[in-house]
């Protein structure tokens, strides 16, 4: 399974930003966004509401970590909102991630969102994870572990590098969707990621799907950029 659009990632603090921005594409183009931490703790569930209401799919990526019973709550309110996308960190463990699916699949009164987890953020280095998590040996292996216990525990897939997608489905099989993020055309900023690649990559790579933020939302003309990682995303240039 590939998801055909790039997901982009709505970094914005305001309802009144998401509305700005949104102004400059096609009001009848169905968009896959990623609502995340930034913008839900400022606007809350209604800011899900009102995109929904766009005929837009939600992301909303809030990365729960927290003992399994509180994940477990949470995922029954999120459940609620009708997402298609949501994830935990793998982090939690596979009992925490068990908590999650369950929480989600016992509080969604339609279609289940998908539950993925975050193996190691592509803002993550070697170094880091060695000195500062205090976690031995290589990010790649590091990454595959929590990619294992997220399957383990029953979730669809992993959030990770498009540098490591081919190594987990390796590891885990090919329907176990990679979800990426880090994704920069060629020639663009990398800003804070470690781990980017470009969507010509991440396909090669073996991708499911790929978030794009700052590449698209600052974009003079964020349409024309969009169009222009869809096409490469989807083999067309």
């Amino acid at each position: 399974m590939q998801e055909n659009r790039p997901i982009i990632a709505l970094d914005f603090a305001s309802k009144a930003q998401i509305e700005q921005f949104l102004a400059k594409f096609p009001a009848d183009e169905s968009l896959f966004v990623k609502i995340g931490m930034e913008l839900f703790y400022q606007e809350g569930p209604a800011i899900v509401q009102f995109l929904k209401e766009q005929g837009h799919d939600i992301f909303l990526d809030l990365k729960l970590h927290d003992i399994p019973n509180t994940v477990e709550k949470a995922m029954k309110g999120i459940a609620k909102l009708g997402v298609k996308l949501t994830n935990v960190h793998a982090a939690g463990g596979i009992q925490m991630m068990q908590a999650a699916l369950k929480g989600l699949t016992e509080g969604s009164n339609g279609e289940v969102p998908m539950l993925i987890a975050v193996t190691q953020l592509t803002s993550t280095s070697q170094e880091q994870m060695n000195q500062e998590q205090k976690i031995p040996g290589d990010l790649l292996a590091s990454v595959i572990n929590y990619a294992k216990c997220s399957q383990q525990a029953g979730l669809a897939g992993v959030v990770c590098s498009a540098l490591e997608a081919s190594a987990i489905h390796q590891a885990t099989s090919d329907a176990f969707v990679c979800l990426t993020p880090g994704i920069r055309p060629s020639g663009s900023q990398v800003g804070d990621q470690k781990r980017v690649v470009t969507p010509a990559l991440a396909k090669a790579y073996g991708a499911n799907f790929i978030v794009v933020g700052r590449p698209i939302t600052q974009a003079v003309n964020p349409y024309e950029a969009y169009q222009a990682i869809k096409k490469e995303w989807n083999g067309e240039e």
